[in-house]
């Protein structure tokens, strides 16, 4: 039996030693690796570990798959490792730096600080918007009425001051003092706001949500980089944070607040606006294309705009439908399966992958599957589109299918499905969706995949 310890020593060899690992970090299924040198990677060692489920190497990262759950707990026995051999220094750091600057582009980088900014709350996202979803039904059941108060404040607190941990994360990644951005950014939900007036418009706490913690906080920073430049070492302590958090936060104020709060209002009534009008094309379109955002990265672009419906509507309607790209896949992988049936080697992968994929893990079958046998990776999409379209279909009727946190999608989604038209009629579209995208792709990749009734085992 493998174990966190074991799974990292395992690995830290396999991708060149300490010396080769230049910065380490972990999404919510994956250890994220710097290399300094990517040809010292045996990538076929790698997926051969007990409890890897597969591998992305992009020009930035080298990306092990490991799952939720098992990737945070095998990421601190790795960097201890790395910390006991004495190698994750300066001169990796350097080299990190050095290559991320060779490889960078605009898009890659405002990516990846997306990702760094949000994807460190999803966890409490996930916790949060479960125990809400527990809550809607005891409140909707009329059960524990001593208890539900309770667990309203516990599922509600963080979404109430997600702002601050925005603002944090984010004058973090663009090089500011963390709590002078999570002190900019709480000014957007601070309730003393209600009695300032910006556009002849008096603030209500809360507005902008996100998006403007975002803008405050980088503003911050900025702010905080010129007072540097100028005010004198021995008054730098004093003035540089006052200045920091006055000229930021009048800003925020007489601003940032203002335009956040129509771009979150305009983003939610986009998105109302496109699935009740054109919910089953938008859903066609957005199940299928949501493989290759996820397989090229783009998908870390959404995080800040589900974010945003979650605070406006309590619940993104777009997760839902992008969550339909996983089911597609693994119709796909389960045609695979019955197709090549004497190829014991690509059916071992699906049986090892297949239960990740059912819980909206999609990248061993992306990358193990479906992508190097080409065109069930183009069928799949179908599946997903399929998928997509038969909830789209729903919310045109009135029906929308809701999710209360991002992160999970698969039979994981079920907890956090949130609507106005009930729990079981949600429950019942959302599974009608996953089965549609189970056959569909399933039945494209049967008859138009590509592949040989019967393959010869190798």
């Amino acid at each position: 039996m493998h174990t966190s310890a074991t799974t990292a020593a395992a690995l830290l060899p396999l991708v060149g030693g300490p010396a080769n690992v230049t910065a380490v970090a972990h999404c919510m299924t994956r250890l994220r690796l710097g290399l300094a040198d990517r040809a010292l990677v045996d990538d076929a060692a790698v997926r051969a570990v007990p409890g890897v489920l597969g591998v992305v190497a992009d020009d930035d990262t080298y990306q092990i798959v490991l799952g939720p759950g098992v990737v945070a707990k095998v990421t601190p026995e790795f960097e201890a490792l790395l910390t006991r051999a004495g190698e994750l220094g300066v001169k990796g750091a350097e080299l990190r730096e050095d290559r991320r600057r060779r490889n960078a582009t605009p898009l890659k980088q405002t990516l990846r600080r997306i990702a760094n900014i949000f994807v460190p709350l999803i966890p409490a996202l996930i916790g949060c918007g479960i125990l809400a979803g527990v809550n809607g039904l005891l409140l909707n059941a009329g059960w524990l009425p001593a208890l539900t108060p309770a667990l309203t404040a516990i599922a509600s607190a963080f979404m109430a001051l997600i702002a601050v941990f925005v603002g944090y994360n984010t004058a973090k990644e663009f090089g500011g003092t963390p709590v002078l951005g999570g002190a900019v950014a709480a000014i957007v939900v601070y309730p003393g706001v209600a009695k300032v007036t910006a556009f002849g418009v008096t603030l209500a706490p809360g507005q902008g949500g996100v998006l403007g913690a975002l803008a405050a906080a980088v503003l911050g920073t900025y702010v905080e980089r010129w007072c540097r430049t100028w005010i004198p070492e021995a008054l730098d302590v004093l003035l540089t944070p006052t200045l920091t958090v006055l000229v930021s936060g009048l800003a925020t104020l007489y601003g940032l607040m203002y335009v956040a709060g129509e771009i979150s209002t305009a983003i939610g009534t986009a998105a109302n606006w496109l699935l009740t009008t054109t919910g089953a094309l938008a859903g066609l379109i957005l199940g299928g294309l949501f493989l290759p955002l996820v397989m090229l990265g783009l998908h870390q672009a959404l995080i800040p705009v589900h974010v945003t419906l979650i605070e406006e509507q309590g619940h993104t309607t777009l997760l839902p439908i992008l969550a339909m790209a996983g089911a597609g896949q693994v119709g796909a992988a389960l045609a695979v399966y019955v197709r090549l049936r004497h190829d014991t080697s690509i059916r071992t992968t699906i049986k090892s992958a297949l239960p990740a994929g059912l819980l909206g893990v999609g990248e061993p079958l992306i990358y193990g599957v479906s992508l190097p046998l080409g065109r069930p990776f183009l069928t799949a999409c179908v599946g997903g589109a399929a998928g997509g379209a038969f909830i789209g279909l729903f919310a045109m009727l009135g029906n929308r299918v809701g999710a209360t946190a991002i992160g999970p999608s698969g039979w994981a989604l079920f907890p956090l499905l949130a609507a106005d038209g009930g729990w079981a009629p949600t429950v019942a579209i959302y599974a009608g969706g996953l089965v549609t995208g189970y056959g569909v792709g399933f039945a494209a990749t049967y008859l138009f995949g590509g592949l040989p009734q019967d393959a010869e085992p190798h």
